[in-house]
């Protein structure tokens, strides 16, 4: 049950709350704002709807103001003569899922076919596909971020719950008008038949969207299309507060990433090493992995009892930050995890709920040495274990190093993760103190005792 919890844990992490963490709160990868000074874009999601959109059609073209509209491809199939309008009439047409359905409740290659079912609707309608790409709610996965294929995500710098009826047209004016400025990408709903919204709803948005465009029209602010803006950020030149803004933007996510990973901590039960400047966690568990040949024909095998050691990102981050390279980063925590080696074997000794473990191993990216402290570096097994855990580890590296995408983009046939493995009494006869103050247990006792039982850990950076 713990292994299951395990995995549901790492894959909704890694497939679903890390993406929409750095895309929602750090923008990666997407489109949020604009930098123009009297152009803003109002963004219309859901529809077409055969009430409303028709409506909101005339509303803005009395204003003579674009729009953008993400529709679902399902909505946009039984009305073509609406998408037919949007096109005729200037607005931009962006993709909303086939149907409204969450990206994370769905494999990547259905979002790729939610995708391209919708685009074929409107290229067979306009006669022209788009790029642009809204997930429903704004929830992206890994897949989503990692590889867009040419597409542009859009999520929205304002929205306003107009999908609620409850709000009022007159409360939605006034929260509408408060984010009235250039360079906001605006989200509203044109169509109220979506989880969650009202029917009625897009009434209250068009007398709101009305006073609005109106105010708009006073302060000579205009309403664009979201590749016009798109392109009026792509042009302009960062400034030198904007490229300034790179450190808190890395600040940020790493502080992001340790809250992250001090929830792990809690659900996992991890333990330090050492009280003071640890350098890496441990807790024992099931080995659910292929089998692993370790040394002279001993296998670490699926269900063995095992130690399994994560670094602590926060430390990795502060030697990253100083590493003048990767091997200099390597060097450096070689020298540290042999110091404390000989803590955690102290540890085991006089932890009652080590008695059995087998092996320590650890899957890392940073395996250049391990060697000389008794470990032995293995490839990792084809499949999703491996696969996971480069992608997991290719994100974290980028995080923790400087430089590390241009570590991973020069040296990508090196910087792969692999499987670090030590036997239990490997680990005994280099690091066991005899003469060490902690130990209750005569030598003799604690060499007969791990003679037969090895350790694993696995150091998961």
């Amino acid at each position: 049950m713990q292994t299951l919890l395990l995995w549901m844990f790492y894959i909704s992490t890694f497939y679903a709350f890390i993406p929409a963490l750095v895309s929602r709160i750090f923008g990666f990868r997407v489109f949020r704002r604009g930098k123009s000074e009297q152009e803003y874009a109002l963004t219309f999601d859901d529809g077409p709807d055969p009430v409303y959109t028709s409506q909101l059609l005339d509303l803005l073209k009395r204003f003579d103001a674009k729009a953008t509209f993400f529709v679902v491809g399902m909505n946009a199939e039984k009305h073509p003569e609406l998408l037919k309008r949007m096109h005729d009439e200037g607005h931009l047409i962006g993709i909303h899922n086939y149907v409204h359905k969450s990206n994370w409740l769905m494999r990547p290659v259905t979002v790729r076919r939610q995708i391209a079912q919708t685009e074929s609707v409107i290229r067979r309608v306009t006669g022209e596909g788009t790029t642009f790409y809204r997930p429903p709610w704004g929830i992206v996965n890994f897949f989503d971020i990692s590889n867009t294929n040419g597409r542009r995500i859009v999520l929205w710098s304002s929205m306003f719950g107009d999908w609620k009826a409850s709000i009022g047209a007159k409360q939605l004016a006034e929260r509408m008008l408060k984010k009235l400025r250039g360079g906001e990408v605006m989200l509203l709903h044109d169509c109220g038949t979506t989880l969650g919204a009202d029917v009625e709803a897009p009434q209250n948005m068009l007398i709101a969207l009305e006073k609005l465009l109106r105010v708009a029209q006073e302060r000579e602010l205009r309403s664009v299309r979201v590749d016009t803006l798109f392109c009026r950020q792509s042009v302009n030149q960062p400034t030198t507060s904007e490229m300034s803004t790179t450190g808190w933007f890395k600040r940020t996510l790493v502080c992001g990433w340790l809250q992250y990973e001090r929830l792990f901590h809690v659900l996992f039960r991890l333990r330090p090493v050492s009280q003071e400047d640890t350098i890496f966690y441990y807790r024992r568990r099931i080995y659910h992995g292929p089998n692993v040949n370790m040394e002279n024909s001993r296998w670490l095998e699926k269900g063995d009892l095992v130690i399994e050691l994560h670094f602590d990102n926060k430390k990795l981050f502060q030697l990253g930050s100083t590493a003048k390279s990767m091997v200099h980063l390597a060097i450096q925590l070689i020298r540290i995890v042999k110091k404390q080696l000989p803590d955690l074997t102290q540890r085991i000794v006089h932890d009652s709920e080590m008695k059995d473990v087998k092996a320590i191993y650890a899957v890392s990216m940073i395996h250049r040495g391990p060697e000389k402290l008794g470990f032995q570096v293995r490839e990792l097994p084809k499949g999703l274990f491996k696969h996971v855990s480069t992608v997991y580890l290719k994100l974290l590296f980028r995080v923790i190093h400087p430089s590390g995408s241009e570590q991973l983009s020069e040296k990508k046939d090196v910087m792969v993760p692999k499987l670090i493995v030590m036997p239990m009494d490997t680990l005994f006869d280099r690091f066991y103190q005899e003469d060490s103050p902690r130990l209750d247990k005569a030598p003799e006792q604690t060499a007969h005792r791990y003679d037969v039982h090895t350790l694993n850990s696995e150091m998961t950076e």
